[in-house]
């Protein structure tokens, strides 16, 4: 049995800049891609500090979740990547603030770089049940 695979781009970012879609939903669950600190009007804000650069991302998760139909209480599992692992715990308290008392999977890698020279990225999956 096969299941059917629906891309999403959400009306509320920037559209992709390369060939992928913002979501991809399939089986029950929304698959988000990695997402940037960019604005909804392609703005790149890398040259903003951490927390202002986490906030535009963790924004554009919020953009695609409601895209997909889908809200931050569904999520199941986060992918964080950053580029200074010392901004980990900066981030953390963000995330805190953003997510309430929902935890769900989480992975942290400290990377080389990122596209724009972005300070972090997120990638996430979220049911839609």
């Amino acid at each position: 049995m096969t299941n059917a695979l629906f891309p999403i781009d959400s009306p509320d970012l920037v559209p992709p800049a390369g060939h992928y879609s913002h979501i991809m939903v399939s089986g029950g669950l929304a698959y988000i891609s990695g997402q940037l600190p960019v604005t909804p009007q392609g703005d790149r804000l890398t040259r903003e500090p951490f927390a202002v650069q986490a906030g535009q991302v963790l924004s554009n998760i919020d953009a695609c979740l409601t895209s997909a139909g889908t809200s931050r209480d569904r999520l199941l599992s986060v992918t964080v990547y950053v580029t200074d692992i010392g901004d980990w715990p900066e981030f953390d308290r963000l995330y805190v603030q953003w997510l309430g008392a929902h935890r769900p999977q989480r992975a942290v890698a400290g990377v080389k770089e990122l596209h724009y020279g972005a300070a972090v990225e997120v990638h996430a999956i979220a049911t839609l049940d």
